[in-house]
Order: C-alpha cells, then structure tokens, then sequence
C-alpha cells in the first residue's frame, strides 16, 4: 500500500508523461507543482519538497519510479505498467482515480482522453473489471449512491484511503442535495433528475478544465 502523497506524486507522473511530452521526466520542481496544482486534482493538495521527497523514496522502494540525472537536475520518471504489471490502458486509469478520487466509467473516459483513447465506456468498465480481479485488487467498484444511475469506483492502491476518499465526498459529487420535490413529481423522479444534474455539472466542470476556462462561473 502507498501513501495519499506517494499516489499523488505517482499519478502526477503518469498524467504530466503524456500531457507534457518535451519536460518528462520531470524535476522535483515540476513535480511538486503538478501535485499542488488547483485544478484536475481532487483533493487539492499543498505538499512540500521534502513530502514529495519522501513520497519518490517510497515508490522508488516499490521500483515505481526510477530517478535519473541531466543538465544537473534530478529527474523522476514513473515505472507503473511494468512494477504493476499492468498495461498502459489500466494505468491511466489508475492515474486519473489517484488524482481526482472515486470517478464512474463515464467519466474516466472523459478524463483519461489525453492519457489514452477508450473507444466507448465499455472498454473502460473492461479494464476496470480486471483491475478489480488482479491480484491484489486495485480498485473497487463503490455502492451506488442514492438517486445515482452509475456506481463510482475508487483506487486502492492506498488501501482503505481509496474508500474514505469517497465516503467523505462533498455532496455535490456524490449524492445530490436533499431539496422538497414540486407538486406533481415523485420524489424518486426528483433524486433521480438531482443525480443526473450534478452528473452533467461534473462533466461540465471537467470540460471546462480541460479547455482552461474558469469553473468558477458556473451555476451553483
């Protein structure tokens, strides 16, 4: 098992591998800026060098990352696919859970398009259904929460953190907020209609990330 910040430096590397091609590997600098960055990070982190520090000597420990040196700077790279045994696809996966938290197969495939090309949600589920089935398990698929039509799945590379990750979700990404439904709709329909905005808003707020547009706008 990792620590929170050993899977978040992990993840960063993952990610910042395929999304910043000409600065991979990275330096301790760009490193603990990726794991500190504001946005496509759930929770958002402030871990200092010397944590992150610690963190590359942990995954170095379990040859998930692999130090070298250039210009006179330190770099770090992850070895993930190999010290997992797992392929590239699944690996993105469990990038993408250890830098945003408990996520449904719908939106991992929107948030791993950069890390690799799912050709529909059901490939997604397939590899996370071998995740799930590898020895030892590395993610697990959550209760569905209520008034939810997709089941999250959480990361368990950390062991029970992947879980109280999701347990201590804020409610708009989990279930939606309790409100009285108006006359004439069910309050089934009503949570169901609730789930499915709060849905749409993740999405949206993902988009938008993606696109470098301030979230911050958006309709509460």
């Amino acid at each position: 098992m990792l620590s929170v910040a050993a899977c978040r430096v992990l993840g960063v590397l993952v990610e910042k591998q395929a999304t910043v091609p000409d600065s991979y590997p990275l330096s301790l600098n760009a490193l603990v800026a990726g794991c500190n960055q504001k946005t496509a990070r759930e929770p958002v982190m402030a871990l200092a060098d010397a944590e992150v520090l610690q963190a590359l000597d942990e995954l170095k420990a379990r040859s998930l990352v692999v130090e070298s040196s250039g210009n006179r700077v330190v770099r770090f790279e992850h070895n993930a696919p190999r010290a997992l045994r797992l392929p590239g696809a699944a690996v993105a996966l469990l990038a993408l859970l250890m830098l945003r938290g408990p996520q449904t197969a719908a939106e991992l495939r929107l948030h791993t398009e950069r890390l690799h090309r799912f050709a529909d949600i059901s490939s997604v589920e397939a590899f996370l259904q071998e995740l799930a089935e590898h020895d030892p398990p590395q993610v697990v698929k959550l209760a569905r929460a209520p008034g939810a039509r997709e089941s999250r799945w959480a990361h368990l590379l950390a062991g029970e953190v992947g879980l109280a990750a999701a347990d201590d979700a804020s409610p708009d990404q989990t279930a939606p907020a309790r409100r009285e439904p108006p006359d004439g709709v069910s309050a089934g329909d009503f949570a169901a209609l609730q789930a499915e905005v709060a849905a749409l808003r993740r999405l949206v707020e993902a988009m938008a990330t993606e696109l470098g547009l301030d979230t911050a706008a958006l309709p509460r």
